[in-house]
């Protein structure tokens, strides 16, 4: 009887061990190959107290979108609206900007992830257009006609109601590499 009860829980415990490697293998084969995850390339630079971190995501077929996320390095600084003029309202603010250059093209319009709201400014008699404090991310859909370098032109300025201003970022240049299935930031 102690044979049977031990071969019994040794088939009790192979199946147990099967079915577990099933599952881990059926896991396992459900993804795909590892190029197919490659985290998506980033690289973040911080500059008159804003970080900014850029990444592109869903490159396939020569197309994708830029992402940026501005931020504030200081708590109640808010950055401008990408709808505010190149040179502010009345001389105040500069643009949350993102554009591209060389083979890479924009695909639409640069959009934000944050309300605008509109704000006083003592000396300015129009609303200014800002985002709410912290941070913001902007997207621009962009594709590629052709493998190779291309530049993105980063512009921003922030301000507090309580602290003043900082000086605007205009035309920042971040190095990007192109290909068919990859896009990749080059250090520069």
């Amino acid at each position: 009887m102690k044979v049977s009860q031990h071969i019994r829980r040794s088939r009790t415990a192979r199946v147990s061990v099967a079915l577990l490697c099933s599952a881990a293998l059926a896991a396992c084969g459900g993804q795909q190959d590892e190029g197919a995850h490659r985290p998506a390339p980033t690289t973040s630079f911080t500059e008159q107290g804003v970080t900014v971190t850029l990444s592109v995501s869903d490159w396939h077929a020569s197309t994708g979108t830029l992402s940026a996320v501005f931020t504030p390095e200081r708590k109640g600084f808010h950055l401008y609206s990408t709808d505010l003029p190149a040179d502010g309202v009345e001389g105040v603010g500069r643009p949350t900007a993102m554009a591209v250059t060389g083979a890479v093209k924009a695909a639409g319009r640069l959009a934000a992830s944050a309300e605008v709201r509109s704000i006083s400014v003592p000396g300015v008699e129009a609303p200014v257009p800002v985002y709410p404090d912290g941070p913001v991310t902007a997207t621009l859909p962009v594709r590629a006609d052709a493998d190779g370098d291309a530049t993105v032109l980063i512009g921003y300025a922030s301000c507090s109601t309580q602290d003043g201003c900082t000086i605007p970022v205009s035309d920042r240049p971040v190095h990007l590499h192109v290909t068919g299935d990859r896009a990749t930031f080059n250090p520069h």
